[in-house]
Order: C-alpha cells, then structure tokens, then sequence
C-alpha cells in the first residue's frame, strides 16, 4: 500500500470527520478533550428542571439540549422531526438541538455534562469512552452504516476486490479512522495508492480510476449533479458496520433522571417515523438551517436512509433498536485493528436498550 502525504484541514474534511492521524493519536486528542471538559460543571441552565421554560398558552416546559455531530442534515432528520412535529414539547420538553461541526468533541461534551444529549457514531463512543468518557447509547437510528467508498463506474469496479486489485487506483481516505483501519486489515490495497482525503470531489470528477470516503446520502448525489455516474461499495458489506447518528447521554444523566431520557427517546422515536414516512416539512425546516443542503439533496438523502435505518432483516416495529450482539461485534474489531486495547473494550457499558423497550412496550 503506498501513501501520500497531503494535509486536510477541518473545513475541508466535512466527511472525514476527523483529520488523517493514527489511532494513538486519535485516543490522545480524545483524552485532551475529555480532560478539558471534566472540570466544567453542566450551566445550571441545562440541567434537568432547572430554567423552566413557559410557552404562550402557560405550559412549563423543560429546556433540553442536543448536540449533534454535524451541520444539520438528513442524517439528524428524525430528531428534527420530533421538534417541527411538537413531539417533543407533547412530553413537556423545551429541546434546542444545536448543530455540531468538525471541531465539536460530542461524546466528550455529553461525558462532561456539556449538554445532556448528542448524536455521534458507535465507533466514535466506544473510543472515547476508554479515555473515561461514560457516555451511553440510548437509541440507533440508523442500523446500517451510510459509509462508502464512492468509486467512478467507468473504471469497472464494482467490489472491494475489484479495487484492492486494480493497478494505478487511488483512494483517498483517512487512514487514522476507524473503517479505513478496517479497510486496510481487510484488504490487500499493496497496489492502491492511498491519499489523504480532502473533502473536494474535483480528483473524483477528474480521474476516474479515483476513489474516495463518502456517504451514500450526499456525495454521491453531488457527484452525480455533475455529470458522474458513482458506484458506491458499502463498507457495511465487509463487514464493518457501526451504528450511525446514535442518541447518546451521560450515565449521570440516566442515573439522576431517567425519566427526562425516557421522554427524549419515546419523542425521537416518533420523530424518526414520522421522519421517514413524511420527511418534506422537515426537509423544509432543515434547509432553512443549512442552506447547503437543498430540498434536492435532503430528499435523496432520507430515501437512501430507509434502507439504513430499517433493513430487511429488522423485524417490522423495531426502528431504533440495538443489538448487543452488534455492539460485541464492533468493539473486538476495533480491539482487532489496533484502534482500542482489549484491556479498555466492555461494550456493554456503552449503551443501554431499557429506554427504546420501554418507548416501544405495546400498551395493555
């Protein structure tokens, strides 16, 4: 496998979502942030009960705040959903939903009781919590991973051992992440010369035995509008398959106030419906707060995520549900790959599934 050098800057990596580095490293800018954020107390104002807030008709609502690991798109609509539907404000929450970016550490935050819940990936939460970041899972919206490598059609690549065996191909990814990792143990890419990922389609649109990171959801969408014709070979169907846009909280939070997390989970649960079943008003809702993403590429996104979020073998009525199996599964591959010692893996600490069986108990 050859490497190139190249530097990918935070505005530009939007999809990386972290810039090129190892695994050591990774962790280590992790526990910074974790330590950074220990010693900051939650702002009164966002902790549960406190700083009422009164809506027009005299209901007292309680202010919660979610942060994402994004700018706004359709891989939060669910959650966009629950607030323009009112299904947040029907359990008597008052929910900010504050969109993230490329420098926003969200386990850290939720970890730190910087905001009491956040969205971020499995992977992501399984790392940083072996710096000490108790963070858990409470709900998974998307079963499948969005993760790709988008690959131009003309170059005849139709698999991962189509590529791994084409010669003069170029990948751009992040080697220091997670599935890149696991591309590299799974694949023999000797042939393949691997470059940082910068976040611009121009070498994709321009060279076509190029491939890069993606997600299904967009890149695709944009590399089509100009005239490309994408292949996208899931990295799911090798077998790494983190859940995606996970709802996370602090095992403080559970602890000291479950019944506030009961209500934000039954809440994003009927978001999520109603977001895949009637997505266009809050396509509408999210466009305004995004303006890059047009109501085109939302509402390709939110179709190529009901096979995400739903997929075959979910048995009918079970969106959101975790499999402990799912979660064993992932963090021996991280332990596997290098990325998490063995030592600091117990899945099972990471997420907890009383509150989506609680949401989801049919009513006697």
């Amino acid at each position: 496998m050859n490497y190139r050098t190249g530097n990918c800057s935070a505005e530009n990596c939007w999809r990386g979502r972290l810039p090129m580095m190892s695994s050591r490293l990774v962790l280590g800018w992790m526990l910074c942030c974790a330590l950074l954020l220990a010693g900051c107390p939650m702002n009164p104002a966002n902790q549960a009960g406190e700083g009422a807030v009164k809506t027009a008709d005299g209901k007292t609502l309680t202010p919660v705040e979610i942060t994402l690991n994004w700018f706004p798109e359709a891989e939060h609509g669910g959650f966009y959903a629950a607030l323009v539907n009112g299904y947040f404000e029907e359990e008597g929450l008052a929910v900010t939903i504050k969109p993230g970016g490329p420098d926003i550490p969200v386990v850290q935050y939720v970890a730190a009781g910087q905001t009491q819940f956040g969205v971020d990936n499995a992977d992501k939460l399984l790392l940083v919590r072996a710096q000490e970041a108790d963070a858990v899972a409470v709900l998974a919206p998307l079963q499948d991973s969005p993760r790709c490598i988008m690959v131009q059609a003309e170059s005849g690549i139709k698999t991962f051992d189509e590529l791994a065996a084409k010669p003069k191909f170029t990948l751009a990814m992040n080697p220091g992440q997670p599935f890149a990792m696991y591309l590299q143990k799974k694949l023999d890419l000797s042939k393949v010369t691997v470059v940082p990922y910068g976040g611009s389609l121009v070498p994709f649109l321009t060279e076509k035995d190029f491939g890069t990171q993606a997600y299904n959801f967009s890149e695709p969408f944009n590399a089509r509008k100009q005239n490309a014709n994408p292949v996208n070979l899931m990295v799911s169907d090798l077998g790494f398959n983190p859940y995606t846009s996970l709802l996370i909280t602090s095992r403080e939070l559970i602890e000291k106030n479950p019944e506030l997390v009961q209500k934000v989970v039954r809440a994003s649960l009927k978001g999520w419906r109603k977001y895949l079943d009637d997505p266009h008003g809050t396509n509408t809702y999210i466009n305004s707060l995004n303006k890059e993403m047009g109501m085109d590429i939302l509402d390709f996104g939110v179709e190529t995520l009901k096979p995400l979020c739903e997929p075959a073998r979910l048995p009918a009525g079970q969106l959101g549900k975790m499999d402990p199996a799912e979660w064993t599964k992932l963090s021996q591959q991280l332990v596997e790959m290098g990325a998490l010692e063995a030592s600091q893996s117990a899945p099972e600490k990471a997420y907890t599934t009383q509150f989506f069986e609680a949401a989801t108990k049919p009513e006697k």
